[in-house]
């Protein structure tokens, strides 16, 4: 893993656990943007043309990475525009379940509709938590990051699976934005019904673009308004009304949304197992790490699986104290949230806990 750092400048002069907020971009990614730019400078409309196709492959690169059908994919500026377009498609009073903390850009537009909501409080309980709550309160539409931006707590598949099999008409619709590419995932052999990510975390793609998955079922229940010139045109989009077509109603950024494909291609490259294995082992160092110090929430402390994203305890002198050592991280709800890539390694993680050791409040 030592030599992939090469890939991504920042590490050498920095201590970067910081991907939970922005994911590091690589040479790749950046060679390629640059060459794009390039393109568009000397070749004008040219350069649209040249592209005609890259939406396709960028869908089928999509599919191939995460076990999806290319015809199912809609690409985006980011996640929130997105779900947003989604949201515009689900009938007035749909009581939909969400997670008390979650991610803004989730919760923010669900409650801001004409929509029933109830919720599940998030602590170290949280899958059972959401059972009792679609028991007792039985939302159609359950919405969710798959891990938890302020504090990393995780919801396995395996649960959401359950899930599925046990309230089988709940739509699932999920955030990966922190989840995507930190491993091994089959959208269809998964029981979600809508996965949306943005791509500047977890896949290091960099800023401006998105992507959204469907299960064959969703498009007979949602029905987005959206449209424009561009959600007809192209491969996968010839009909009219396309599903994926209502959330591509415009141009997109080809420089932007085509810098999935180095970053796909750098994480197929090194190999998604190997990247889990890697972060597997980082989150369980770490893990014991910061419980030995009483650094973690109970909420974390007390739950057996964990992903790579931590909050500990600490105030705004802690956090100045790290920056000042040139660890690169984020204040988030009540503490500092610390989170590791496969680029990062143990001995970040003994800077860090050596960097604290230090630290005279």
């Amino acid at each position: 893993m030592k030599n992939l750092r090469n890939h991504f400048p920042v590490v050498k002069h920095s201590t970067y656990l910081n991907t939970a907020a922005t994911g590091l971009l690589s040479e790749q990614v950046f060679e390629y943007k640059q060459e794009q730019d390039l393109e568009f400078l000397t070749l004008g409309s040219l350069f649209r043309d040249k592209k005609s196709d890259l939406m396709a492959e960028i869908r089928e690169n999509l599919a191939r990475f995460f076990s999806a059908e290319a015809n199912k994919i809609a690409l985006v500026p980011n996640f929130s525009f997105g779900f947003n377009v989604l949201l515009e498609g689900v009938k007035k009073n749909t009581k939909f379940l969400l997670i008390d903390q979650d991610y803004p850009s989730i919760n923010l537009a669900v409650e801001a509709r004409d929509f029933e909501v109830c919720y599940a409080e998030l602590n170290e309980n949280l899958e059972e938590n959401i059972y009792k709550t679609i028991q007792k309160d039985k939302p159609e539409i359950f919405a969710f990051s798959i891990v938890q931006y302020t504090n990393g707590i995780k919801l396995e598949q395996e649960f959401l699976r359950q899930l599925k099999t046990d309230f089988p008409d709940l739509i699932l619709v999920a955030d990966g934005t922190q989840y995507c590419g930190t491993e091994k995932f089959s959208f269809k052999d998964s029981k979600i019904d809508v996965l949306g990510a943005s791509a500047y975390k977890w896949m290091n793609a960099g800023f401006g673009h998105a992507f959204f998955m469907f299960q064959e079922n969703i498009a007979s229940k949602i029905y987005p308004k959206t449209n424009g010139f561009g959600s007809s045109i192209g491969k996968y989009k010839q009909e009219d009304n396309s599903f994926i077509g209502k959330f591509e109603p415009g141009h997109l950024d080809t420089s932007a949304i085509g810098a999935m494909l180095p970053a796909i291609h750098l994480l197929e490259k090194i190999g998604i197992s190997t990247i889990e294995n890697q972060l597997k082992n980082l989150a369980e160092a770490a893990k014991k790490s910061f419980e030995e110090k009483q650094l973690l929430m109970e909420a974390v402390s007390k739950r057996k699986k964990h992903s790579t994203i931590f909050n500990i305890k600490g105030d705004d002198k802690l956090f100045q104290h790290l920056m000042e050592n040139n660890i690169v991280c984020s204040q988030r709800g009540n503490g500092i949230r610390i989170s590791f890539h496969y680029y990062n390694t143990l001995e970040d993680l003994e800077k860090l806990m050596k960097v604290i050791a230090k630290f005279k409040g």
